[in-house]
């Protein structure tokens, strides 16, 4: 029987140490039982595989929610200081004259320029005409020298024997003691070269001369003639100053601390106006993009977590409670005063001063999202564009409430923006006896009658500059302002960061939680493989005796079938 055994089961083939049945033993397709069982076993599989996937859709969106966090927290950094913000154009009547640039600090106004005289460089160029650029200009047989003054340094180059007039060159140009000087050889015509040199710096103080320690016999300061003097630019602005033959001069022809605010970049002589006024288009711009990223964001954060009430479905962050956080922060961020700002000192401090509101319309298709209204928005820009732009994009912008002390400074990235109580107490001898600054005891420097908040406070670093030192007791404000866009994109750095961001520590558990599924879905893979190879065995064994009992049968009934014969 065991042989009979051994010969049934070469009907069950092997493949890669997995035991397949051919079926040829018993007529029973144990193979397609055996996967069918090990299918239905899967289902565990299955639904921690739907599972997974359900936390890696949070996940992925997530992802998508912090892409575009990102983004915003870059548009709001792109237009978080006045000067970024508050678009201002300077045009001048007579470009050919000049061109000019305005910067945010600009007053609007308009202003005359006269130009008397550019600034330029000096130039000169040698008399004497060499054959060409290899023609040598120390025939001497020994090192000769070549001494210059430029502005005020004085300056020797050897000259070795046998230099050409382009070795002079090269060796005045790479000289490294060369104070910025060029020269070159300039081909006149045929058979006339000359020495060309000139200063690299604009002024009247950059001026060139041939020392008289030169001794190089044809390139010597008789040689030499100057074909353009060094000069400073030469302007008046609206006829100042007054005094006849007297100019506000400078070095160069790019003036930008002549009129505050404003670059003037002079091209030729001659008198134009030049207004400055607001970009008001520009500005709207900047507005528009202020409503439009929020609103990115906003909206995505409504896909993903809205519920319809009547299908009774959720989205797949409905009720997460990071993107509640990250919601609510960011409508507090937009609802509130700017930080810094006061109702009645501010001409503007909140949004819907300058037209930005939220949609709370039932049922509307924004509703939750900000709406802008640009006629509001022009009457704004039109009425006080400085107060405007502060609400969006002052950039720690300091002011007090009391005529008996001012905002001096702060210190970056260390003051906080914010509204500081101030208190200080003077005595009969002019002097500050005691300070505070948010109810924090303050530094006090009585020769420079100054108060400054202590680190470790909000307002570490803030100066308050002390006006009245009559003897008394003083109080009052120091407001340091914050616009909307730099709030926003501070808020954002610490919403997105990818060490202690809420999005990033969501993500981090999501991500465990998906770990062990898959360690889950492993051990069931285990078991199953497991269980599989068990099945097979005992279907092989199976297989096996049912086979040797058919060969009975069939040996059984071929004797008897002879017995009948």
């Amino acid at each position: 029987m065991a042989d009979d055994i051994a010969t049934t089961t070469t009907d069950l083939l092997s493949s890669q140490n997995k035991i397949v049945f051919s079926g040829l033993g018993s007529g029973t397709d144990f193979d397609s039982i055996i996967n069918a069982t090990v299918e239905v076993e899967k289902f565990r599989i299955n639904r921690l595989t739907v599972w997974k996937e359900t936390w890696q859709n949070k996940v992925d969106t997530f992802q998508e929610l912090n892409t575009k966090m990102l983004s915003l927290k870059t548009a709001m950094e792109g237009m978080d200081s006045m000067a970024e913000f508050l678009v201002k154009s300077a045009t001048p009547a007579d470009s050919s004259v000049l061109t000019a640039t305005a910067s945010s600090t600009a007053q609007v106004a308009a202003h005359t320029i006269q130009v008397n005289q550019l600034a330029q460089n000096d130039v000169w160029v040698g008399s004497h005409a060499f054959s060409s650029a290899t023609t040598t200009v120390n025939n001497s047989g020994s090192a000769q020298t070549f001494a210059y003054t430029y502005g005020s340094t004085n300056v020797s180059v050897e000259v070795g024997a046998g230099t050409t007039l382009q070795g002079l060159v090269n060796a005045i140009n790479t000289d490294p003691d060369n104070p910025g000087v060029r020269a070159q050889a300039i081909k006149v015509a045929d058979n006339d070269y000359r020495l060309q040199i000139w200063g690299m710096d604009l002024g009247g103080s950059y001026q060139f001369t041939v020392g008289a320690g030169t001794t190089l016999s044809n390139v010597k300061a008789a040689d030499m003639s100057e074909t353009q003097n060094a000069q400073n630019s030469q302007v008046k602005v609206d006829g100042f100053p007054s005094a006849a033959g007297a100019w506000i001069e400078r070095s160069s022809n790019t003036l930008s601390d002549v009129i505050e605010g404003l670059t003037l970049n002079l091209k030729s002589t001659g008198s134009t106006a030049v207004t400055t006024d607001v970009d008001k288009e520009a500005v709207k711009e900047n507005v528009r993009t202020f409503v439009d990223k929020i609103n990115e964001v906003r909206q995505y954060i409504l896909d993903i977590t809205k519920f319809n009430s009547t299908t009774e479905t959720a989205s797949v962050l409905t009720g997460n409670y990071g993107v509640q956080l990250i919601s609510t922060r960011l409508k507090e961020l937009v609802a509130g005063k700017g930080t810094g700002f006061d109702y009645d000192d501010d001409a503007i401090s909140v949004l819907s001063q300058i037209g930005i509101t939220t949609d709370a319309t039932e049922d509307s298709v924004t509703r939750g999202l900000l709406l802008l209204d640009e006629e509001i928005l022009d009457e704004a820009l039109e009425a006080n564009p400085d107060a405007l732009a502060q609400l969006l994009s002052a950039d720690y912008v300091g002011a007090s409430n009391s005529s008996d002390f001012a905002y001096y400074s702060h210190i970056d990235n260390l003051t906080k923006a914010g509204t500081y109580a101030v208190a200080y107490t003077v005595d009969g001898s002019g002097n500050i006896t005691g300070a505070t600054i948010n109810g924090h005891a303050a530094t006090v420097d009585n020769t420079t009658h100054e108060i400054t908040g202590v680190h470790g406070y909000d307002e570490g670093g803030l100066v308050v500059q002390i006006t009245n030192l009559t003897a008394g007791i003083y109080a009052g404000e120091v407001r340091l302002k914050q616009g909307k866009a730099g709030e926003l994109a501070e808020s954002l750095k610490d919403l997105t960061s990818s060490t202690n961001g809420p999005l990033h520590i969501l993500e981090e558990n999501y991500q465990d939680i998906m770990d062990n599924i898959d360690k889950k879905i492993e051990r069931e893979e285990t078991r199953i493989t497991a269980l599989e190879e068990h099945l097979r065995e005992r279907y092989a064994r199976l297989e096996a005796v049912l086979g040797n009992y058919n060969n009975i049968s069939n040996s059984l009934s071929n004797q008897i079938s002879q017995l009948e014969d």
